[in-house]
């Protein structure tokens, strides 16, 4: 089964700090299918993205601009946002790990 992870796993508030998946999707990755696991492959790897980064400006990836009702992030505690210049908008996976939680 094909997996981000890269053994330096490390929980952050929710999100991995080695492979930047969120708890939820670290614990049902056997139950998904592989077109699901492949999705969250592309996002992780910014092969598959619906905005740039604010923070960073690299590929990110927002489950609402995709249409979705709920977004990966809303399963991770909130984070300070503050010293971001636009705080309504998405950041990516890494930028969103680094800030400090809430």
């Amino acid at each position: 089964m094909k997996t981000p992870c890269i053994a330096a796993c490390k929980n952050n508030g929710g999100i991995c700090q080695g492979c930047h998946r969120t708890i939820d999707e670290i614990v049902q990755w056997q139950h998904v299918t592989e077109q699901e696991r492949d999705e969250v492959m592309a996002e992780l790897t910014k092969q598959k993205q619906t905005h740039l980064c604010q923070s960073c400006g690299e590929p990110a990836w927002c489950d609402i601009s995709a249409g979705k009702s709920t977004c990966w992030c809303f399963n991770v505690e909130q984070r300070d946002t503050s010293s971001l210049v636009n705080s309504d908008q998405c950041i990516c996976r890494k930028c969103l790990n680094a800030l400090p939680i809430a």
